[in-house]
Order: structure tokens, then sequence, then C-alpha cells
């Protein structure tokens, strides 16, 4: 029970959805599959403007967060309001993956968000199989712990062929998909493959259609993960695909209406406060509505400067708005800035294309201020930073400090002095 109000038996059933405590960033969500109740820690109410007297009856005056206050929100349950000593696996779930287009890319996100990361202790995840990279979320890649990558792919697959489809439809005349998939999977199964080396063993059944086609449409249609050394910290590899299940050995998990309200939960806590429209564009998913409504009697409500319904988990953290927000370099795709339909919480209107170009963000007071990349080159790294606005030279050297610290996992011996070099705007 929470405040009096039921869970749905949905919610019931869904399996515990954050993990140990011992690391919870300022908020506890588990749903208790004994008690079968939501368990909370006491909720922190952020002061803006209005005021909330808790969730007990969900008909408290309906508090207004303004942008400031919800970007510290998503800096704390993002874990990037202060670094946590949480293991890499636990840091995955509970952000719900990391978004890895770029195989390399979640090493950057995980160092920003944890105490002494090293590169080794995700790279041992990848190649025991306990992490792995499949398409999921918007139909992109992620990097996911073997356990999520069984109960969030069948929840995302309908959306996956979906987008699929209407990408391809034009380029696959006279495919059936059932039957691709079926000639497919076979040949993943029997070994890791490229996706157009499995699509050209199969080309003659349907003559003229471009093989790359017919193998982005496998990598939907078939449940496939990519295997090392791709994405290994320090290897190289081509995109090798074998189907989920022979790669961990064990079924993906059925889809039911417990898995689809376990994701939503696990959204809002690791992105909320947010907008039914935040939780679309982050998972891609159409039809939450249900979820939303078998849920709302569990969530507490906001309301945002636009007028926005935000739906919250009962304990999610809501820091004081004024919480000092140290730098943090962001890698290409990462969902704290894509995970929303509105991204005005961490960048600017004017800004907001650059998310979508693999562009890779500099974060100062919580915002994007500034892009980066890494060249190596005689022994030695260099970071670039391009500032999107003037800094401040206490922000300067903030951000110096911070970025020769990430130096030190690309080039961790230089034969000459890494640097840190800040383009003037």
């Amino acid at each position: 029970m929470l405040g009096g109000t039921a869970l749905t038996a949905s919610a019931m059933r869904a399996r515990t959805i954050v993990a140990s405590a011992s690391w919870r960033c300022g908020f506890r969500l588990r749903l208790d599959s004994q008690a079968d109740v939501v368990t909370s820690s006491s909720v922190t109410h952020c002061a803006t403007r209005g005021s909330a007297s808790g969730v007990a009856d969900n008909v408290a005056a309906v508090m207004v967060l303004d942008r400031r206050a919800l970007n510290r929100a998503l800096l704390a349950r993002q874990l990037l309001l202060q670094r946590h000593d949480m293991p890499v696996a636990d840091t995955l779930e509970h952000l719900v993956g990391l978004q890895a287009q770029e195989p390399l890319e979640p090493y950057v996100g995980l160092w920003s968000r944890l105490a002494g990361f090293q590169p080794p202790a995700l790279a041992e995840l990848l190649l025991s199989r306990r992490a792995v990279r499949t398409l999921l979320m918007r139909r992109t890649l992620h990097l996911v712990t073997a356990r999520d990558c069984l109960a969030l792919r069948p929840v995302h697959q309908a959306m996956l062929v979906s987008r699929m489809w209407s990408t391809l439809r034009r380029v696959l005349p006279g495919v059936g998909l059932d039957e691709l998939a079926r000639l497919g999977r076979p040949l993943f199964e029997e070994r890791p493959r490229m996706l157009t080396e499995a699509a050209r063993a199969i080309a003659d059944r349907w003559p003229g259609v471009e093989p790359r086609s017919m193998g982005d449409a496998l990598s939907t249609l078939v449940p496939l993960v990519q295997v090392p050394p791709r994405g290994v910290w320090g290897e190289r590899g081509a995109a090798y695909n074998t189907t989920i299940e022979t790669w961990l050995g064990r079924p993906l998990e059925p889809e039911s209406p417990a898995t689809v309200d376990a994701l939503v939960l696990r959204y809002l806590a690791a992105y909320g406060p947010a907008a039914s429209a935040d939780i679309r564009a982050w998972s891609g998913r159409s039809g939450l509505r249900e979820s939303v409504q078998r849920l709302r009697p569990s969530l507490r409500t906001f309301r945002d400067e636009r007028g926005r319904e935000l739906l919250d988990v009962p304990d999610g953290a809501l820091p004081d708005p004024e919480t000092p927000a140290p730098p943090r370099f962001l890698p290409a795709f990462d969902n704290a800035v894509l995970g929303y339909d509105d991204r005005s919480r961490v960048i600017d209107t004017e800004h907001r294309g650059l998310s979508v170009t693999g562009a890779r963000f500099l974060l100062v007071d919580g915002r994007v201020v500034g892009t980066w990349a890494v060249t190596a080159e005689d022994g030695a790294a260099t970071l670039q930073i391009t500032p999107l606005r003037a800094l401040t030279t206490p922000e300067r050297d903030a951000v110096v400090a911070e970025g020769e610290s990430l130096l030190t996992m690309f080039q961790p011996e230089p034969r000459r002095a890494n640097r840190v070099m800040i383009t003037d705007t």
C-alpha cells in the first residue's frame, strides 16, 4: 500500500527494478516481490513554487518544478551530481542501459558517473557475457546487462519492427518479414556473423534486394547481440552478431503488462519527473497510456513551467535547485540528453539539434555549454573543447581539471603531457 492506495496487480508482480539500496543516490524505489508493496524513503520536496504535502491522497496542490529544479533531479538520478561507488552492472540497470551506437562511448558515460571507474570493469562484463549490446530504445544500440537484455528486448520488439519497416519497406520489395527471419535466424545461431554476410547467404531468395538493407532488417527481426571484441576498450572488431538466446544461453522473457509497467517505473526513477511524452520519446514505444493509467495511483505528479503534467515515483530525488553541479563530460548520444521529448532541462533549444549529431557534450552547472573531442598522437592525448558560450575563469579552471582527469583514461601513461585546449568563443 502507498498512502492507502493499492498497487495494481501487474505492478505488484513486477520484479525488483532498482537493486540494493546501499548505493542509492538520495532515493529508493523497489517493488518488493514478497510483500507486494512499494517501499519508499521519505520524499524530499523541491522549494520552487507552491507546496506539496506528500503523495498520500494525490489531492494536494500540484507543485510546479522550474527548469533548474528539473535539472538537478536529472543530475542526481543520472548519477551526475556526484560520482558514486557503485558496481558497473548495477549502474547499467539503474540507468536502464547506456546508448552504445558508438561502441566505446559508454566508457566515458561510466567514467563521469562512477568513482574510480576503469575500462576493464566494463570490458570484463562484456567478455563474460554479463553485459551486451543490442537494439532497444528508439531502435538504437544500447549497452545493458544480460538480465535486462532478456527482459527489455521483447518489450521493445514490436516498436523495433515497426520503425524498421517504416524505414526499409521501399527497399525490401516482395520480402516477407516472417520468411526473412526464419531463413536468417539459423545463420546467426550457427556462429556470429556480420549482417551483410548473413543477408548474402540468403540473397538468392530475393534477387535485386540490397544485402545491406536485408541485413538491417535482420538486425531487428532476429533479436541479436553484437559480440566482443567489438565494444571492448583497447580492442577493435567488426560488428559480428549472434542471437541473444545463443549468446546468453537463456530464453527471452515474455512481454506482459507487468514488464511494461516496470519499464515506466524504471524510467521515472532514473529520468523523472517526466511527462508521458518524455517516456515515449525515450523508449520509442507507443501505447504507454494504459501503463501510466495502471500506475497512476502509485505515482506523484507535478507541473512544469509550461503546465505539462510530470509523473514521478513517490521517492525520487529532488535536490535543492541551488545544489552545486560539477563539470561533466558526456559521451555521444547519452540518454541524459536524449531521454526526453522536452530537453530544456539540460540543453538550450538552439543547441538541441546537436544532440542527434553524435556531439559529445560538456556540462557546466548541469547544462550543455560545449562539445568536446579527444585525439591521441605521439603518445599523448589532447582534449579539445568548443564552448557554446563564454566560460568564466572559475568554470574554465574546473573544466580543465575535470578534462585532465578524463585524459588519464584515454592515455594513462603519456610519453609527453596530455593537454586540455579550450577554443575561444
